[in-house]
């Protein structure tokens, strides 16, 4: 016999949540605000809109199901199971915290502060949940195209914005970049990292470099099999070029980066925290990756 589904109600400790915690009681989290120049009650107030979404999601659970909360903090702790139904309560980046978690569990996005955030990813109201969670088998879902890093010794990392390899502290970092199925074509450079992002993360960090640069370069959408990639300030030199700063993966095409620095890392959509640590002659290859989100419309 099948098990029931299993709603997983994915939050995050509220900004007030924080603010008590440091400072031990609501009066002096309002006094540090007060002094400078700011009220708690807009951020007592965000809280209060977070815990009532979080209640009536909650409540809206069919009673045939089982039921899990999990915070962001502890994702990379928690084991998803094959019959769950994510729902993410809050704002698009959660979504983007959890899509590397899953294996083709759909999600639910439930935004907390309408206006505030964007909703890109966070599609719903929390007085939609009901309907939602009772159709979800036979509501449609958006296949979101991710992206990974695969390096030569197995370690991997999958994001659903975008994968930043560079050095922890931005700072210049020393590689060979080629393009798979390129004829072998590789450059030396020194830069502050490359960004590979995907249609998903056309709407964050990808996006400012694509104004920045003023490319031709269609942003890719969220369900296209396609990625864009950036150096960021590429440094010519004797030993360094720039010719190769800026271009697209598609139909499965690959980016190479092999370390000649001490150190390097690469992490996704912007948790610097989890990311692959590379040394000197190390090789990673980021494209596009199998799994995808599916993300309720």
């Amino acid at each position: 016999m099948s098990l029931a589904p299993r709603a997983v109600i994915v939050h995050r400790t509220t900004e007030y949540e924080e603010l008590v915690a440091h400072h031990g009681t609501h009066g002096q989290a309002a006094f540090f605000l007060s002094s400078r120049g700011r009220s708690i009650e807009e951020v007592a107030e965000r809280h209060r809109r977070t815990r009532r979404a979080l209640a009536e999601v909650t409540s809206a659970v069919p009673l045939t199901w089982r039921q899990a909360r999990v915070e962001r903090s502890d994702l990379d702790r928690f084991l998803f199971a094959p019959e769950d139904v994510v729902v993410v309560v809050g704002q698009d980046g959660l979504v983007a915290n959890v899509a590397k978690y899953l294996h083709g569990q759909p999600v639910v996005g439930i935004d907390t502060d309408p206006g505030r955030n964007p909703g890109v990813l966070v599609r719903h109201r929390p007085e939609q949940a009901a309907v939602l969670l009772a159709s979800v088998v036979a509501t449609g879902v958006d296949e979101l195209t991710m992206v990974e890093a695969v390096a030569d010794d197995t370690q991997r990392l999958v994001a659903l914005n975008e994968i930043y390899l560079g050095t922890t502290g931005h700072q210049t970092a020393r590689y060979r970049l080629g393009l798979e199925n390129d004829g072998g074509v590789v450059e030396a450079q020194a830069s502050s990292g490359v960004l590979v992002g995907t249609g998903t993360g056309a709407t964050g960090w990808l996006r400012s470099l694509w104004q920045e640069r003023g490319t031709r370069l269609p942003l890719p959408s969220p369900t296209e099999d396609r990625l864009l990639w950036f150096v960021r300030e590429a440094w010519p030199s004797p030993a360094t070029g720039t010719s190769l700063v800026a271009g697209e993966l598609k139909d499965s095409a690959s980016l190479t980066l092999t370390v000649e620095s001490d150190r390097l890392i690469a992490f996704g959509d912007g948790i610097e925290t989890d990311a692959l640590e590379l040394t000197w002659g190390q090789t990673v290859r980021v494209g596009a990756c199998d799994r995808r989100l599916r993300l309720v419309g």
